[in-house]
C-alpha cells in the first residue's frame, strides 16, 4: 500500500506512521487546517501584549495613578485582560498577567503589579 501525503498527494517515504512528505507540507497542511482559530488567537494574543506593554510602561515603579485618557491616548483596550481580582471588601482589580488596574473616581486608574 503505497501512503500519501495528505497535503500535496506525493508519495511518502520512511516511517510508516508519517503522514507528509516534508516539513513543508506538514506546516502548511496544519496551518490550513487551523487558520480561523489562530486568528482569533494571534489578534487576542496581539493585544492582550500590547495592554501589557502599556501597563508596564505607564507603571514603572509598581504602583501609580493615571488618568483613562492617557491610557486611550497609549492605546490601551479595555476589552481585553487576563484576569479580575477582587479583594474581601469588594473592590475589583483587572490584570492583564502581573499588571493590572483599578478604576477610581474622576477617570482616573490606579496601576499596580501583582507580586509573585
Amino acid at each position: 500500500m503505497e501512503r500519501q501525503c495528505l497535503e500535496c498527494g506525493d508519495k511518502i517515504v520512511g516511517r510508516i506512521d508519517k503522514k507528509f512528505c516534508s516539513d513543508g507540507c506538514r506546516n502548511a497542511y496544519n496551518n490550513r487546517v487551523n487558520k480561523d482559530s489562530k486568528n482569533l488567537i494571534r489578534n487576542t494574543n496581539n493585544r492582550l501584549r500590547k495592554n501589557y506593554r502599556i501597563l508596564e510602561t505607564l507603571n514603572p515603579k509598581n504602583k501609580t495613578k493615571v488618568s483613562r485618557s492617557k491610557l486611550i491616548e497609549h492605546g490601551f483596550d479595555f476589552n481585553y485582560f487576563t484576569s479580575i481580582y477582587t479583594t474581601k471588601v469588594g473592590t475589583v482589580y483587572y490584570f492583564v498577567y502581573d499588571q493590572g488596574y483599578l478604576p477610581l473616581e474622576h477617570d482616573y486608574y490606579a496601576l499596580v503589579k501583582r507580586e509573585s
